[in-house]
Formats: C-alpha cells, sequence, structure tokens
C-alpha cells in the first residue's frame, strides 16, 4: 500500500490558492473523540464525526499532528516527522479484520467502571500499556497477502520508515535511553555498518515496527476516502521542529545543530508572549539551514510531500522559523535569553515549489510576527491565520478583528492553545468584555452562560463566519459551550495538556443543537 494525495474530483474545496472557497470546519483532535479504548481512534468514532460535518454542511476537520506523543505527550515533540502515532490504531478495526480476536479488542476498553481512569480524559501511560500488546498479538497473525502489502508498504516509505522502525527497536532494546546514550557509540552516529548490523540482528522488532505503520496508514487512507466521498477535507497540522531524541535527528543529524556529544547547543523556542512571560522553552534542537540549503532540502521537501499525501490542506505551526527562529543557549531554564536568527526565508519556498508546485498550505503566523513574516506569507502567498481571542487585547484596531481580516485566511474564535470561547469570556477583564459585547453584540455579561445554545457564544460564530477570511475553523469546545476545564493546552506548561475527550453525548448535542445554527450561518454567509 502506498500513500497518495486525494482525487482532485472529490467535493473537497480548496481553502488556498486562486480557487479557494469560502467555507468553515471544526477542530478536533482525534485523541479526543469518544470511544472504549481509552483514546480517539481511527475507528468507528473518527468515521462518525465525518458524517456529522457532513449534515452540518461544514467542509473541513483540522486536526492536530497525528505523530506518536512524545514529552508531556504532546504531538508537538515527537520521536518522528513522519510516523502515524499507534496509539491512533483501532483494536476493534483489527478484531473486524481478524487479526485480534472480539475478546482482545474488548479487553483493551478503558475508562469504564472498574478499570480506573475517565472517559473524559486520556491516560497516555494507560493507553500504551494496552494498544501495545494488542499490535503485537495482531503483528503476529498476519497472513501471506498482508505480509506482503506491508513489505510493499516499507519499500515505498523506506526514506524514512527503516530509520523510524531500527530507532523505536533500539529504544526498546537499550531501555528507553536517548540514542546519544547507546552503549554502541557508532550505532548512536548512525554509522552505515552499525546500522546494517542493527537491522540484521532486530529484524523481527524492525519488522512489528513496520506493521505498525502500515496498519495506522491503511486505517487513515480508509477515514480519509470516507471524508472525501462526504465532502470533508481532512486539514493536517505540522510541527516545525522534531523531538530531540527522534527517528529523525537521529538518522539525519548532519540537518541539525548538534555538537560532537550529539546534543544541541542551542534550542528551540519563542521569546516571552502573550502565553508566557519567560517566553517558551521546547528544547527541540534548531536545524543546520545552510547544510539543508547545499542538500537542497531533500529532507524538508520530502516531509512536505509526505504531509500533503496524507492531507487536504496541511497547517506548518511556527511558520515565522522559516524567517527568523528564536535560538536559546541549551543551558538556559527559560526562553528569555535567546535571540533571533535569520531563517531560510524565500529560497526554502522557491526551492519546494520547483519541486512539489503550488502547496496547500497554512502558515501559523501568531505571536512575535515581525515584517519579515508579513513579507515571506506575501511571497508565498500562503493564508494566515485570524484569532478571535487576540482581537480585543489592546483596544486598538488589530488585524485579528473581523472588520480587518483579509480573505486569504483562516479565522478562528481560538486555537488549541487558547482557552475556551466560554473560559476566555468568563476570565477576562471587564474592559475588554465590553468591548467583545459591543463588536459581536453580546448580551449583557452577567448573561454570560455555557452550554450549545448560549446566547453569549452563538454571536461569536455569526460575526467569524462573516469574516472575508475563506476559512472559518471553530473548536468543538466553544460549539458546545464548554468551560476551561476542557481546554486542550496552556503553553509553557508541561503536565496535564492533550487529555481532554468527548462523549458521544457531547457529539449528539453538536448534531442536534449546534448542527442547525451551522447550517444556516453556512447559508447566510456562503461556506
Amino acid at each position: 500500500m502506498s500513500i497518495g494525495p486525494r482525487d482532485p474530483s472529490s467535493g473537497v474545496p480548496s481553502p488556498v490558492g486562486p480557487g479557494a472557497t469560502r467555507s468553515a470546519g471544526v477542530l478536533l483532535p482525534v485523541t479526543a473523540l469518544p470511544g472504549p479504548y481509552g483514546i480517539g481512534t481511527l475507528g468507528p468514532d473518527a468515521f462518525d464525526f465525518v458524517d456529522r460535518l457532513h449534515d452540518a454542511g461544514l467542509h473541513w476537520w483540522q486536526l492536530l499532528p497525528l505523530v506518536p506523543p512524545g514529552e508531556g505527550d504532546s504531538p508537538y515533540q515527537s520521536v518522528s516527522a513522519f510516523a502515524g502515532s499507534p496509539l491512533l490504531i483501532d483494536p476493534g478495526t483489527l478484531a473486524l479484520r481478524g487479526l485480534l480476536t472480539a475478546e482482545e479488542a474488548d479487553a483493551a476498553r478503558l475508562g469504564l467502571a472498574g478499570r480506573g481512569g475517565s472517559p473524559f480524559a486520556v491516560d497516555y501511560g494507560q493507553v500504551r500499556a494496552v494498544h501495545e500488546p494488542l499490535l503485537r498479538l495482531a503483528a503476529s497473525r498476519l497472513s501471506p497477502e498482508t505480509r506482503a502489502a506491508v513489505a510493499a508498504f516499507a519499500w515505498d516509505q523506506s526514506d524514512w520508515l527503516d530509520d523510524y522502525a531500527l530507532f523505536m527497536a533500539l529504544s526498546n532494546a537499550f531501555g528507553g535511553l536517548p540514542f546519544q546514550d547507546w552503549p554502541d557509540g557508532d550505532l548512536a552516529r548512525h554509522r552505515r555498518h552499525a546500522v546494517a548490523r542493527a537491522m540484521r540482528e532486530h529484524e523481527a522488532e524492525v519488522d512489528f515496527w513496520r506493521f505498525v505503520q502500515y496498519e495506522f496508514h491503511r486505517e487513515w487512507s480508509a477515514l480519509r476516502e470516507h471524508a472525501a466521498r462526504n465532502g470533508v477535507g481532512l486539514f493536517g497540522d505540522m510541527p516545525l521542529y522534531v523531538s530531540e531524541n527522534s527517528a529523525d535527528v537521529w538518522g539525519r543529524g548532519g540537518i541539525f545543530e548538534l555538537g560532537p556529544d550529539l546534543r544541541p547547543a542551542r534550542v528551540a523556542g519563542v521569546p516571552p508572549d502573550y502565553f508566557a512571560a519567560n517566553g517558551q522553552r521546547w528544547g527541540q534542537p534548531l536545524y543546520d539551514w545552510k547544510r539543508l540549503a547545499a542538500e537542497g532540502y531533500s529532507w524538508w521537501i520530502g516531509r512536505v510531500r509526505h504531509a500533503l499525501a496524507l492531507y487536504d490542506a496541511v497547517r506548518i505551526d511556527h511558520f515565522r522559523g522559516f524567517s527568523a527562529y528564536w535560538a536559546i543557549p541549551a543551558e538556559a531554564p527559560d526562553a528569555r535569553t535567546g535571540k533571533w536568527i535569520p531563517g531560510p526565508g524565500t529560497d526554502f519556498f522557491d526551492v519546494l515549489e520547483r519541486a512539489l508546485g503550488p502547496v496547500p498550505i497554512v502558515a501559523e503566523d501568531l505571536g512575535d510576527i515581525d515584517d519579515g513574516v508579513r513579507a515571506l506569507l506575501d511571497v508565498t502567498g500562503f493564508p494566515g491565520m485570524r484569532v478571535l481571542q487576540f482581537a480585543f487585547l489592546d483596544g486598538g484596531d488589530s488585524t485579528h478583528l473581523p472588520h480587518n481580516h483579509v480573505r486569504n485566511a483562516i479565522a478562528y474564535t481560538g486555537t488549541h492553545d487558547n482557552d475556551t470561547a466560554l473560559g476566555w469570556l468568563m476570565s477576562m477583564g471587564a474592559e475588554e468584555r465590553a468591548r467583545v459585547c459591543e463588536y459581536c453584540d453580546l448580551p449583557a455579561p452577567d448573561l454570560i452562560r455555557g452550554g450549545a445554545d448560549s446566547p453569549a457564544l452563538r454571536p461569536l460564530f455569526r460575526t467569524l463566519w462573516a469574516s472575508t477570511a475563506v476559512l472559518a475553523v471553530v473548536p468543538l469546545q466553544d460549539l458546545l459551550g464548554f468551560g476551561s476545564d476542557t481546554r486542550m493546552n496552556t503553553p509553557a506548561t508541561g503536565s496535564g495538556n492533550w487529555r481532554f475527550r468527548f462523549t458521544r453525548e457531547n457529539l449528539e448535542e453538536f448534531t442536534r443543537v449546534s448542527a442547525p445554527v451551522l447550517r444556516d450561518l453556512s447559508r447566510i454567509y456562503r461556506r
């Protein structure tokens, strides 16, 4: 099985380029779907959500990165820029294919009475402990035909899959040590003879991880085909950086700023901003952009090609890093001592366009934005982001105010890094709340309440749908009127994020209460 771009004859509208079509969608991580396995998966509940979007007259499902989550369970700290998360593989689907018994799939049910945990939050440790043994059982039962399909997939994706599968095998063999601390120095440095030897010695384990990626991509492809049949585009998310302890840094260390000890002297992050007074020290290694340029940006072009084979459009997180990136001394405890370093700028995107042609990329252009970032957006033509929660901060004429939106933009109530719309309204100061109420024609502040039928939230959606921005996107928490306790991520905090989940009853409420409102708004504002 190979992965490839969507059939252009599908009914998915384009949010990018001259043919961009006004449309609307919902932001929902796959992990936050309901279901019995302790985490949202690519199984029936994902297909069901596509159907609900279609019935609501919505054309886009925006997701968070599908990569394996890393430190802090974050999808922005992954062990691979290319791999899909094993946790999203659906045990019930494996049972339907005969790779598990129904009883074995039932044993993976979590968050139910007597099993501990909560159906409203992902316990990543518990999910991993249950999922991996099931995947190993499934891998032991492959038919000759499926083994051949896995082998064909592995060959087709070998440019990244070989390193990823061996990296996972060696990480297990060395007890989870970072690759810099592996006892075999030649292997830690990814020397060819050591890698070839390890491939032979760990062949069975490497084959297991190849199967895991085959199965992830098989389930993802089925979901994407279902979405395309329903006119729903899948809008992905690409982190700019990858984790220090990752298959990419291990296998392609030369394209990163690493010292002789294979560790970075400077790491990624952002300076103090709206979210964090000390800035954010993300900790990933920085790219050696001169080396990348000398190689024709081949790794990055392969990464973008891979993403566009999975998604109908993709958001590049922290896009401003291509203009200039914040470099923090590795020993610094926070991000305040960093400095801006020029990025590759237009050179990279010129090469990318020559290699791939026009690409449906959306630029996350939030945070500390300067004229260099604006110029890069103008040259590339990529749409940027406008966020309602940022529109009223200082009382000025912000570019985030809907009357200042441009057509080539994606408009949001908030992103996965923001509080929910209800939490935002409840926590803001009286002066800012008065500006929001006046601008969006909200009810009096003392009438602000939650719920999918909230009179305080529907005017926000109308304001967004009326925007000239080509695409309007709302997190599902906002559509249901949920409070701050359902927030997906609080930047600059290392734990407690990425865990919230919805119930099937929540989705029923979305269909019953929110969908008719969204259909009307889309009709009125031609989305």
